[in-house]
């Protein structure tokens, strides 16, 4: 993989959008007092401190994604045990799942029940699907409004924008002793990280090419929900724009829970489906 590709997902698994909330009363607007002027260090452990911290974690979603102008709906469920695994089942219509991914660390597994196939491999193959580095953590992360954990955050400067705190940094690399063998060198070119300055929550991340400001990822988190005293994003929103084209995901997550001890992960492959090795031509 190339260290000047930008960071990407799945469009077929992610999701939101950022809302900002305003007031005003009948005769002004409401004027928020600037913003204390913080320091990279604070800010850093500020992010830390509110990450949703969970052992698992399950929700319904619904996720909207356009690529162009073609628009695709589906509904499912998202199941993650911290670190461990991301399982989801994807459910377009009655009720009726269609598909089902498990990923974790070092592989993906996947069943297409309406064509009766699977797929297995290890992680590096969405890499080679996508044409972008990605690593599982980044996924976790991008589905919860986390930072990336694995990866080294002492060069962010910081910096107010638009009445919310900015953390901006390049080359950022995934800290050594968390790299995994025969593990080829991943570094995000250009991030950024804006906070809520009431919270501390992510707002809105930015990952771009150094090269070339035309190919960017951007997510942004909306509507957070105070679940088992942690506040969690409810909307989320992923954009991706290339040379070549433009992908919108939206999510909702609803019936959000936390560290339940009976949730299971199942994922068992029937014996008369066929192997395929490449998602491709499942579409």
């Amino acid at each position: 993989m190339n260290k000047g590709k930008i960071i990407g997902v799945p469009y077929c698994v992610f999701v939101f959008f950022l809302i900002i909330i305003s007031s005003c009363t009948a005769n002004r607007k409401a004027i928020r007092e600037p913003l204390k002027e913080r320091g990279e260090e604070f800010l850093i452990d500020a992010l830390k401190e509110h990450e949703l911290d969970f052992h698992q974690f399950s929700a319904k979603f619904s996720v909207t994604y356009r690529i162009e102008k073609e628009k695709t709906s589906v509904t499912g469920n998202l199941r993650i045990e911290h670190d461990k695994i991301i399982w989801i089942s994807v459910t377009p219509a009655l009720g009726l799942e269609a598909v089902r991914f498990m990923l974790s660390p070092d592989s993906i597994k996947y069943i297409n029940r309406l064509k009766s196939t699977y797929l297995v491999h290890d992680f590096r193959y969405i890499n080679k699907l996508l044409n972008k580095t990605l690593d599982f953590d980044m996924a976790q992360a991008f589905l919860l409004g986390n930072d990336f954990s694995l990866y080294e955050s002492s060069k962010f400067k910081a910096s107010t924008d638009n009445q919310e705190y900015k953390l901006s940094t390049v080359d950022r690399r995934k800290i050594r002793r968390f790299a995994r063998r025969n593990e080829e060198d991943i570094s995000i070119p250009i991030q950024s990280i804006w906070l809520n300055p009431d919270n501390f929550k992510i707002t809105k991340v930015l990952l771009k090419e150094a090269e070339r400001d035309s190919r960017k990822f951007l997510a942004t988190y909306s509507e957070f929900k105070e679940i088992s005293g942690q506040l969690i994003p409810a909307k989320i929103e992923f954009k991706v724009e290339t040379d070549k084209q433009k992908i919108q995901i939206q999510i909702q997550l609803s019936k959000i829970q936390l560290n339940l001890d009976e949730q299971t992960y199942p994922f068992r492959i029937p014996e008369n489906y066929s192997k395929i090795t490449d998602l491709q031509p499942e579409k």
